[in-house]
């Protein structure tokens, strides 16, 4: 059960006002917290029935060679000579889960005497992911790809992320999973939108940092973003969406129109980790006053004790700015729908002219009524022309 401190209470009210565009009811955040809690908590007993079968254990010994395996590839990519910083630092903040320590680096190296697996593996054979809101910046239609980093607007520390969905009734890879991934850049603005608070140049049509990929056979999606900045009000996070059901159009995107919701969520970040982010450039020109891990309303959602929302990373090299790697791990219910959900919204569109807004707020008491705002097909826009690669004039 979510305790609610008078810091959190506190948080949950100042959001309202803090973050543009969204807009919510403390006191039914309160509630939400306390029931999805309570699914978090079944769905882990779930996963406990099924997480050391034949089958999920090798599904596990694939993933931490893969994991393995793209660290490896990526330095030499890059030619990182140096080796992986060696310290391991304790997590002291108050959340539970944050104080796990998440840094893998200390026990990375490419001696053959290390296990891989004290490096690779999670916390948990499978994660449970309660459902958030998306955020008011969602936008469909963007392109299909693992690469979202453009070149403007982009620059930062680079974040190599593999996603991997697990189906909590089995322990099985959920392949064909479209996962949306976005965040806002290393000076705290999203792309996509234009709203009070958040002017994207480009506007609608601005694409940097956001794209959707489908996952494959073990159920794994994977992306280079950047570390996201901040912003006034929420702590530092990133974006998940994912939809059962897409269709891959003939021009070759991905259509998620009236596609189930299968996961809502945000990835958050250890506090030591941003700090140390932020003390290079570009992050160090935010002067946005900083929201701490424990400050976020949603983060006090997502660490429940059934699920870890902290990725595991390791450094590339003996920098940060090196970039990092790093995986988490989501159990979900496959089946699940949540695209009536009050707290799922699309905010804008892509398609072959450009972006375009729906005039959808998320939240109790948002604006839902605008055309696609609630995922399904906009009215007057024939179907298949929506495009997730708007021609390179009208990017960001």
């Amino acid at each position: 059960m979510v305790a609610f401190s008078n810091l959190a209470l506190t948080a949950l009210a100042s959001y309202v006002a803090a973050h543009p565009g969204e807009k919510h009811d403390p006191q039914q955040i309160k509630r939400e917290l306390i029931a999805r809690d309570y699914a978090a908590q079944v769905g882990a007993r779930s996963l406990a029935s099924c997480s050391g079968s034949v089958s999920a254990q090798a599904l596990k010994a694939r993933s931490i060679k893969r994991r393995a395996n793209a660290v490896k590839n990526i330095r030499q990519t890059r030619g990182i000579q140096a080796p992986a910083r060696k310290d391991k630092r304790e997590l002291a903040d108050l959340q539970a889960w944050e104080k796990v320590n998440h840094n893998m680096t200390g026990t990375y190296d490419y001696n053959m005497f290390t296990s891989l697996e004290d490096v690779f593996s999670g916390n948990t054979s499978c994660i449970l992911a309660p459902e958030v809101t998306d955020g008011p910046y969602y936008v469909v239609g963007e392109k299909m790809r693992s690469n979202v980093k453009e070149a403007q607007y982009s620059d930062g520390v680079d974040l190599f992320l593999e996603v991997q969905y697990i189906d909590v009734n089995t322990c099985e890879p959920i392949p064909s999973v479209a996962v949306d991934i976005w965040n806002c850049n290393a000076t705290g603005v999203y792309s996509g939108i234009s709203t009070n608070g958040n002017y994207a140049d480009g506007g609608y049509n601005s694409t940097y940092l956001r794209g959707i990929q489908l996952t494959d056979a073990d159920g794994v999606a994977s992306f280079e973003t950047i570390f996201p900045g901040h912003y006034s009000g929420r702590a530092v996070h990133t974006h998940l969406l994912a939809h059962t059901n897409a269709q891959v159009m003939p021009n070759g995107t991905i259509s998620v129109w009236n596609a189930p919701v299968s996961h809502i969520g945000q990835l958050f970040w250890p506090d030591d980790l941003r700090a140390e982010v932020e003390e290079t450039y570009p992050y160090n020109t935010n002067t946005v006053a900083l929201t701490t891990n424990d400050e976020d309303m949603w983060s006090v959602l997502q660490a429940d004790a059934s699920y870890d929302p902290f990725p595991q990373y390791v450094y590339l090299g003996d920098s940060i700015e090196d970039g990092l790697f790093a995986w988490i791990q989501i159990g979900i219910n496959g089946s699940a729908d949540y695209s009536e959900d009050e707290y799922y919204g699309v905010a804008a569109y892509i398609d072959a002219e450009g972006g375009h807004s729906t005039g959808n707020s998320v939240g109790p008491g948002g604006n839902g009524t605008g055309p696609g705002g609630n995922g399904t097909f906009p009215s007057g826009i024939p179907s298949g022309s929506l495009s997730s690669a708007p021609s390179a004039s009208t990017s960001a």
